[in-house]
């Protein structure tokens, strides 16, 4: 495993143990070049799956390889200062990651991806929720939230 600070090619597993969930298992490392230590996460990945992004109007989708810290990236910020713990989000990733993985299809639309994450969240935090909604459906006006917040309170009371 290559170093992030000096990019030496060789590191030591000082310790390893399984993550919360029980999806990976994390590994102390420590470079033998600079002696920096360093955390790695190792992760099952049952099929290589493919990302269709929307290209030009009337042009072809962009194809790209799934990359899981895009969402943990996403979910991380939507769930910023609220008190949503880092191992749920982690199983949310994990959980979204598993279902893609099993679809049977080795092509998946970012949309689908993107309402997977909105359901999660949904199931998660509502102001998570709304924070990702705000991007991912690109409100542009203070009355697009206004409106989408009254219909999540709306499903939280029925």
């Amino acid at each position: 495993m290559r170093c992030p600070f000096c990019a030496h090619e060789e590191s030591q597993v000082k310790d390893s143990r399984p993550s919360e969930d029980n999806t990976s298992i994390r590994r102390r490392r420590q470079c033998e070049g600079c002696g920096a230590r360093f955390t790695t996460f190792e992760r099952i990945q049952l099929r290589e799956v493919m990302v269709l992004k929307a290209g030009e109007p009337g042009g072809e989708p962009r194809r790209e390889p799934f990359d899981r810290a895009k969402i943990e990236q996403s979910v991380a910020l939507a769930c910023r200062k609220r008190p949503v713990s880092p191992e749920r989000i982690e199983r949310l990733v994990s959980g979204i990651q598993r279902q893609l993985e099993t679809l049977g299809d080795a092509e998946v639309e970012s949309r689908q991806i993107g309402e997977m994450v909105m359901e999660g969240l949904r199931q998660l935090d509502s102001v998570a929720y709304i924070r990702f909604a705000s991007v991912y459906r690109d409100f542009t006006e203070a009355r697009d939230f206004e409106e989408f917040a009254s219909s999540v309170r709306e499903v939280g009371h029925k």
